[in-house]
């Protein structure tokens, strides 16, 4: 798995907890839609943490909760 793939997976897995669209959380966040969809296929490999930031803040949490999961927490990523 790569860094980009568990932030995906993250971002998807809040959004369904909390039933949100990447529209509606790139609007909480401040962010383009485009920018969401990007980082939830995996087309942005490494995002900047001001954009983890902003989708942090959107979902109402610290950047810290938001990489806080089994997976980011267990994993040795296969980037480069």
């Amino acid at each position: 798995m790569t860094y980009a793939e568990a932030v995906a997976k993250r971002i998807t897995q809040i959004s369904i907890e909390r039933s949100l669209t990447l529209n509606r959380l790139a609007s909480l966040s401040g962010l383009r839609q485009s920018t969401l969809e990007n980082i939830a296929k995996g087309n942005t490999k490494n995002p900047t943490l001001r954009t983890l930031h902003r989708i942090a803040v959107g979902l109402d949490m610290t950047v810290a909760q938001l990489l806080d999961y089994d997976i980011m927490n267990e994993s040795v990523f296969d980037d480069e």
